[in-house]
């Protein structure tokens, strides 16, 4: 049967029932009702056994055995029902038993219960190879017996209060009538209980799943008819209603209905998967505790007290209900601790660093945060660690041995601090240390890091010797202003100072003159003004071969007070890492707006942006107003994607890149050849042109030097985009990107940066493509 068949079924369900209660009436007479009563249970019986035959021809195992033992029960039935309705309206004995029709109508409890049992076996060889156990608790086992004993103790109340007390208590004519008629409540009582225990504890997605419903209620429905019947045997009743044969017709309907229904291979593929709550499983258990109690309450009321049996009877059924109710609480004390335990699981994941469990970047800055808002009450000491050279170890061991190399780094770093201080990975090869408390010897803590780690590390097998570059900040509690950014970024310049000293070493900022520069602090001071010692050098980019000057590019500088000159990679690093790059990157463009407008010279001029911030609509507006506010035309000003880092999102990146030229301004791809820069890159941004790395300058190499060089020339001719040549310092270099075919260049043989007073220049011209 299939889903589209289901309102057929439940129209004919409906017709069935409508005909059972106007039959009931005997509008036509009792002897016509007799035999329309006879008539519809017999085309029920004959009908399932029917539906079994046809369908058990078309399956094969399981599915056709438990369809023939059904089929040859509900035949043994109807054989039964012929025999009844003889005796009933044609040799009008009423109601006989001992029969031969007991014969037949007993013989279906055995067939269906071994059908039962085959259909358990049925339902499970599918999807047997998916089969997972329910994620039960492990009274599991416990709940099963408790609900069966709920069960079969409630029906055996109903069955005695029906029945089976009144057949005891009795005088039966002889041994034979009082076995059958204690046959079938008894009968219909162990296969009420074992469909129900397999439809209660049945997985919902199983495919079988309809098959065993339908069967369980058109059982159940059968089940309801013999009580009665067995009750107006014990009564000495000589006719029995149609009402109460109601559950002789429609017990075979829905039986014939579950050997219809074949599971479709969807159901199949939806086996494994996990369903919604399934209510059957949390009611079943309690409609025949519920149905004893309504009997209960009616004896009461009808001034008839229940025996000793019911109420013994009844009061197990209680401390049964009672016993599940509290294995329920266990449960749900044992899930509600699972809960917990995903809930601390997530939240450790979302705030560690799933390859060596140390604090991530999250957690590490909420507690720099707290440490540092607490002021002065608790000194604090921050350490930043970059391992020297890791790079080598991935390319050595792979990537799978750096991985071991960073998880035995996390643990040495964490024996060299107390329980309560924090180690962090912030990322690749960073690692970051906040101690709090009594600290009397910082350094002594920087010098156990640095011994610790200097011993060798074994990565498969492989002893390899580790170093690392620290930068460590103890902040002044007396000094205003502190935040997180700056102690991170004052760490992450003391520890790139000590790499330029020769790596493997630790740098201690000291806030003096001669100590570690603090940029970011510097432009934080200028609130939007040029920070003190801050400035701008230009270098000019010339057309070849007559070195014509056609542009400048700005470079950033700066000088401490003391006259220190800090590179730029320095503080520019330093600004990125606190947070403040973008606001560098507008204050380098406005600046060089302004001084090339102020200097009257017709020149191209070229502004470095991080790649990181393309397509942030602060560079737009900042781009925009920078060149209103000078009257700059829009074609003189070229922004440098600097591509020190990959670009987030290329889609988003096109997208900004074509607005920037909208309003008339170039866009170049820097250092192209170095860092991030790929022919995908190049492919997926619509730049207007691109600068050669220096790297594919050198002519360390000529032949291929020139080679490459003339490639990527002529790619960019092709894509319609000019080409500069980066750091060309001899004739030589000179020489051969002009045989490469490219026509504009910049570097040292050119001129060195310099303020534009300091250079000479004349008119400018437009670059344009090959």
């Amino acid at each position: 049967m299939t889903v589209r068949r289901y309102p057929v079924a439940a129209l004919l369900v409906v017709v069935t029932v409508a005909l059972v209660v106007v039959n009931g009436f005997a509008l036509w007479g009792d002897t016509f009702a007799l035999w329309v009563d006879d008539t519809m249970q017999l085309s029920a019986g004959v009908g399932a056994v029917v539906c079994g035959v046809l369908v058990a021809r078309r399956v094969r195992g399981h599915q056709r055995w438990w369809r023939v033992l059904v089929a040859v029960g509900m035949a043994g039935w109807s054989l039964g029902q012929c025999v009844w309705s003889w005796y009933q309206l044609v040799d009008g004995r009423g109601l006989p038993s001992p029969s031969l029709a007991d014969v037949g109508y007993l013989s279906f409890p055995v067939f269906a219960l071994a059908a039962l049992f085959t259909l358990a076996r049925a339902r499970v060889r599918p999807d047997r190879a998916r089969w997972q156990p329910a994620q039960w608790t492990a009274h599991f086992g416990v709940a099963v017996v408790l609900d069966g004993l709920v069960v079969t103790g409630s029906l055996f109340i109903l069955t005695w209060t029906a029945a089976l007390g009144q057949l005891v208590r009795a005088t039966a004519p002889d041994a034979l009538a009082w076995t059958v008629a204690i046959a079938y409540p008894l009968s219909d009582l162990v296969i009420v209980v074992v469909a129900v225990l397999l439809v209660v504890f049945d997985r919902v997605d199983r495919p079988y799943r309809t098959n065993l419903l339908l069967a369980a209620v058109g059982i159940v429905a059968l089940a309801c008819s013999d009580s009665v019947f067995a009750y107006l045997v014990s009564i000495g009743a000589e006719s029995m209603k149609p009402w109460s044969d109601g559950g002789f017709v429609l017990g075979p309907l829905f039986i014939a209905f579950a050997l219809l229904v074949t599971p479709s291979a969807r159901r199949r593929d939806d086996a494994g998967s996990t369903g919604g709550v399934d209510w059957w499983q949390l009611v079943l258990p309690y409609v025949p505790v519920t149905a004893v109690a309504l009997l209960i309450t009616g004896q009461l009321l009808a001034g008839a007290e229940p025996d000793a049996v019911e109420v013994s009877v009844g009061v197990l059924v209680v401390f049964l209900v009672l016993a599940r109710q509290l294995l329920s609480l266990l449960d749900n004390r044992l899930l509600l601790r699972r809960v917990y335990e995903g809930r601390q699981q997530l939240t450790h994941q979302a705030y560690h660093d799933p390859l060596t469990g140390l604090a991530n970047r999250a957690l590490f800055g909420d507690r720099l945060d707290r440490a540092v808002a607490d002021g002065g009450d608790r000194p604090l000491v921050l350490i930043f660690v970059d391992l020297d050279d890791f790079k080598e170890v991935n390319d050595r061991f792979g990537h799978a041995g750096g991985d071991v190399l960073l998880h035995a780094v996390a643990q040495r770093l964490l024996s060299c601090v107390r329980a309560g201080d924090t180690v962090a990975r912030l990322g690749g090869d960073e690692f970051a240390i906040l101690l709090e408390g009594e600290l009397d010897a910082p350094q002594a803590v920087a010098d156990r890091i640095q011994g610790a780690l200097r011993r060798p590390f074994a990565v498969h097998g492989t002893l390899v010797p580790v170093r690392a570059s620290m930068g460590l900040v103890v902040p002044d509690p007396a000094e205003p202003l502190v935040t997180s950014d700056v102690l991170l970024g004052r760490a992450d310049t003391s520890m790139y100072a000590g790499k330029r000293l020769g790596k493997d070493t630790t740098v201690v900022y000291r806030p003096s003159q001669d100590g570690p520069p603090d940029f970011p602090a510097a432009l934080r001071r200028a609130a939007g003004g040029i920070p003190e010692g801050f400035g701008l050098v230009f270098q000019p980019i010339v057309r070849l071969p007559d070195e014509t000057p056609v542009a400048v590019e700005a470079l950033a500088r700066w000088t401490t007070r003391d006259g220190t000159a800090v590179s730029p990679e320095t503080f520019v690093r330093a600004a990125e890492g606190a947070g403040l790059g973008a606001e560098l990157d507008a204050l380098v463009l406005d600046l060089a707006c302004r001084e090339i407008t102020t200097a009257g010279l017709d020149l191209t001029v070229h502004v470095n942006v991080c790649a990181s911030r393309l397509g942030a609509a602060a560079l737009e507006e900042s781009v925009g107003a920078a060149l209103d506010r000078y009257g700059l035309a829009a074609s003189r000003l070229v922004v440098e994607i600097t591509e020190t880092v990959p670009v987030p999102d290329l889609a988003a990146g096109a997208a900004a890149i074509r607005r920037l030229q909208e309003l008339g301004v170039r866009v170049a791809l820097d250092d192209f050849g170095a860092g991030y820069s790929s022919l995908t890159v190049l492919h997926a941004l619509p730049v207007d042109l691109i600068k050669l790395d220096r790297a594919l300058t050198t002519g360390v190499q000529p032949d291929r030097d020139a080679a490459l060089c003339r490639s990527l020339v002529g790619l960019c001719a092709e894509l319609d985009m000019a080409v500069v040549a980066e750091g060309i310092e001899t004739a030589e270099q000179a020489e051969l990107v002009i045989r490469a075919g490219c026509n504009t260049a910049q570097g040292y043989r050119f001129g060195r940066p310099a303020p534009l007073a300091a250079l000479r220049l004349s008119g400018a011209e437009p670059l344009s493509a090959g």
